[in-house]
C-alpha cells in the first residue's frame, strides 16, 4: 500500500477526522515559532515600525491626504497586512524545508493523517503566527498613531484569510524547494514583490490604467485593500469582490497543497 493509502486508512480507523493527530501537528507548528518569539513575533514589530517611521519622515510631511486620511493612517493597514502574510508564508515554508533538509519529513508523512489534515495542521501554525504578529502591530499602531478600526469584522476576515492564503502558498513553496536558497528566492522574487506592488504604499487609483488593471489580478492587492477597508473604511475595490477573489485563491492553493501532500509529491525519498 502506498503512503497515501496508509494515511487514508488511518484516518478512517480513527474517525472521519483524526482530531488527535491534527491537533498534535498544529501544536507542533505553533510551538515551533513560539520558542523563538524574539525572531518570529518581536522582529516583525520592529520591521513594521521602521517602515512606518521611514515613510512618515521621508514622505509624510510632503504628502497630502490619501482616501481622505493622512498618509501615515493610509499606510498603517498595508504595513499590517504585509507583515502578517510574510510571516504566515515564512512559517509553513520554513517548517517543510527544515524537515526535508534534516531528513525527518517522513515523521510527518507516516502518521495516519490525510492530505487535508496535513494542510490544516501546517496552516494552523502559519495562521496563528500571522494573527499574533497582527495583534501586536495593531496594538502598537493604536498606541502610537491612535489608529482606530472602522470595520472590525471585515479586518478580522481579511487578516485571517490573508494568513491562510499565504500559509497555503508557503506549503506549496516548501514542497517545491529542497534547500533554503530556493525558499529565499521565492520570498525575494515572488512574495515580497507581490506585497510591495499591491497598494501597500499607494492607492491604485494613482496608477496608469494598465498598471491598475495589472494590480487587480493580484490576490494580495485585495488583502491589502480589504485590511484598509477594515481599518479606515475606504478601499479601491468593493470588499465583497476582494473576499470572493481571496476565497477563490485560497481554495485553489489549498487544493493543490492537499493533492501534493496526499501523494507525497517531492516529499518521499
Amino acid at each position: 500500500m502506498d503512503m497515501a493509502g496508509f494515511r487514508d486508512m488511518g484516518a478512517r480507523r480513527f474517525g472521519r477526522v483524526n482530531w488527535l493527530g491534527l491537533g498534535a501537528l498544529a501544536k507542533r507548528e505553533i510551538m515551533r515559532f513560539l520558542v523563538v518569539w524574539t525572531q518570529t513575533l518581536a522582529a516583525p514589530l520592529v520591521t513594521a515600525g521602521l517602515f512606518l517611521a521611514v515613510f512618515t519622515l521621508a514622505i509624510g510631511p510632503m504628502r497630502g491626504e490619501v482616501m481622505g486620511v493622512s498618509f501615515v493612517t493610509f499606510l498603517a493597514p498595508g504595513i499590517l497586512m504585509m507583515t502578517i502574510i510574510q510571516n504566515a508564508f515564512a512559517n509553513t515554508s520554513s517548517s517543510i524545508v527544515i524537515s526535508k533538509v534534516q531528513g525527518n519529513i517522513v515523521d510527518t508523512l507516516m502518521p495516519p493523517l490525510s492530505g487535508g489534515e496535513l494542510v490544516l495542521g501546517y496552516m494552523a501554525g502559519g495562521v496563528v503566527r500571522g494573527l499574533m504578529v497582527g495583534v501586536v502591530i495593531l496594538a502598537a499602531e493604536a498606541l502610537v498613531l491612535g489608529q482606530g478600526v472602522a470595520h472590525p469584522l471585515w479586518l478580522l476576515v481579511f487578516v485571517t484569510l490573508g494568513a491562510a492564503l499565504l500559509s497555503a502558498i508557503g506549503i506549496a513553496a516548501g514542497i517545491l524547494s529542497n534547500k533554503f536558497d530556493q525558499i529565499a528566492a521565492i520570498t525575494n522574487f515572488i512574495v515580497v514583490p507581490l506585497s510591495f506592488l499591491s497598494g501597500t504604499f499607494y492607492s491604485i487609483s494613482a496608477l496608469p490604467p494598465f498598471m491598475a488593471a495589472l494590480s487587480q489580478i493580484n490576490p494580495v492587492f485585495y488583502l491589502i485593500d480589504g485590511a484598509r477597508y477594515g481599518m479606515i473604511g475606504q478601499s479601491d475595490a468593493a470588499p465583497w469582490l476582494g473576499l470572493a477573489v481571496v476565497l477563490a485563491a485560497l481554495l485553489a492553493c489549498s487544493t493543490l497543497c492537499w493533492h501534493w501532500l496526499r501523494t507525497g509529491y517531492r516529499l518521499k525519498p
